[in-house]
């Protein structure tokens, strides 16, 4: 497996394993992120190609890769003038389709879920009998 993350940003050893975890789940915590990941799983695009299918302006997709980039979900490579950007684990694939599959049996929980949507805003509501 390849990672381009740089290694002296690596914290490993001062998190915990679920620290880290967490940190790889909340690489996939935006949705345009998670629809990148998905259209790389298609194929490899460059930033241009990315901005037309997701209609987003060329900075904030520049923004989304470099985040997926630093956390090691994908990898840009230089196509002539440009960057090629592709998944660096095919398991990423694997992650995306498992979410989906439990996503359409379990909607109705996720979309109301009081803690998700409070996270941020202070403590969650407190749910009466």
């Amino acid at each position: 497996m390849t990672s381009n993350l740089p290694i002296a940003a690596t914290r490993a050893d001062q998190l915990s394993r679920p620290e880290v975890l967490s940190t790889f789940f909340q690489g996939l915590a935006d949705p345009t992120r998670v629809r990148i990941l998905e259209l790389l799983a298609d194929r490899p695009r460059t930033v241009r190609e990315l901005q037309a299918d997701l209609g987003l302006a060329q900075g904030r997709v520049s923004s989304h890769l470099a985040c997926l980039r630093w956390c090691g979900y994908v990898i840009g490579t230089v196509d002539g003038r440009f960057n090629r950007y592709q998944l660096v684990d095919p398991r990423v694939r694997e992650i995306l389709v498992a979410a989906e599959s439990i996503v359409r049996e379990n909607e109705d929980r996720l979309t109301s879920c009081l803690v998700l949507g409070t996270e941020g805003e202070g403590p969650a509501p407190v749910e009466r009998a």
